[in-house]
């Protein structure tokens, strides 16, 4: 059997609290709110578009729509936004049920011009939207309210960046 030197093993840095309140300082600074809502509003409409697409595709609700819209909403927010606090959990969570609830009334815009063999645009200029509410409610299922919940949730929860011990180390050097 060879006989291996003994080397000093290099531990990691020791993670004080200056470190972390640093770090937390530096993250504050790289927020961007209005960049996260721009974010979640762009993955709202484009997630209620493509719940609607596959709504009017395939003549079925699909409450899972829901889920992939509060992710969207809530990583689209995380990215952009680069928040660390409650406000942009807060706002993806908001973004996500106005998303689900986008998704919902374009899947009848689209029916609605599937029905009548007119172009959405037609419809959506045609519509007395005093009317809307009305309707939304009337489309409503029980249902709807578990899949609009883990959309809120997911917007929230997605839309915090989380810190890791792992990146506090390296980024307080």
């Amino acid at each position: 059997m060879e006989n291996k030197e003994s080397q000093p093993v290099e531990s990691a840095p020791a993670i004080t609290e200056e470190k972390i309140l640093r770090y937390r300082e530096k993250l504050l600074l790289e927020q961007n709110l209005s960049m996260g809502v721009a974010g979640g509003v762009g993955a709202a409409l484009v997630g209620a578009t493509i719940w609607a697409t596959v709504t009017v595709a395939t003549g079925y609700q699909i409450g899972w729509m829901a889920v992939g819209v509060g992710f969207l909403v809530g990583y689209s927010v995380r990215f952009l936004g680069k928040g660390i606090e409650k406000m942009f959990g807060l706002v993806g969570g908001s973004l996500a049920l106005v998303g689900c609830l986008l998704g919902n009334f374009f899947s009848m815009i689209g029916f609605a011009a599937k029905s009548e063999h007119m172009d959405v645009l037609d419809i959506l200029s045609s519509i007395d939207y005093g009317l809307v509410p009305d309707i939304m409610i009337e489309a409503f299922s029980p249902m709807d309210l578990l899949f609009y919940g883990i959309a809120v949730y997911e917007g929230y929860r997605f839309s915090i960046r989380q810190i890791t011990q792992e990146e506090v180390i390296q980024n307080s050097k």
